[in-house]
């Protein structure tokens, strides 16, 4: 459900605990209304979390998801850590990962059997 007050609000919060503005949070939403249904506990913050240990800071986390809002509903298992260890396993280390998604967050929602192994390959 959309309640204003169970949904919307605490990810509103969320996302300008994170360091975004009124104007960046009303975009990221524009951009990506979806966001507003995925959960707070169980999608977002284990997202950022992810993104964080790739060594992101806050800001630099905040500025990813507003530029590709959809990087935050892709599964950490099925899409995000395979897309990681395939990066690793061209040479990149975490730096490096943390750089190209910052720079490219939409490189994680391309097929890697058919768009990236290929384009490397």
């Amino acid at each position: 459900s959309y309640s204003l007050e169970e949904n919307l609000k605490p990810k509103v919060k969320w996302l300008k605990e994170l360091g975004m503005g009124d104007s960046q949070v009303a975009k990221t939403i524009a951009n990506f209304p979806q966001l507003m249904g995925c959960s707070l506990e169980e999608n977002l913050k284990p997202r950022v979390q992810w993104l964080r240990e790739l060594g992101m800071d806050v800001s630099q986390v905040a500025k990813t998801i507003m530029r590709f809002p959809p990087l935050m509903a892709l599964s950490l298992e099925e899409n995000l850590k395979p897309k990681v260890q395939w990066l690793k396993g061209l040479g990149m280390d975490d730096s490096q990962v943390a750089k190209t998604i910052m720079k490219f967050p939409q490189l994680m929602c391309c097929s890697l059997d058919q768009n990236l192994k290929p384009m490397v390959q």
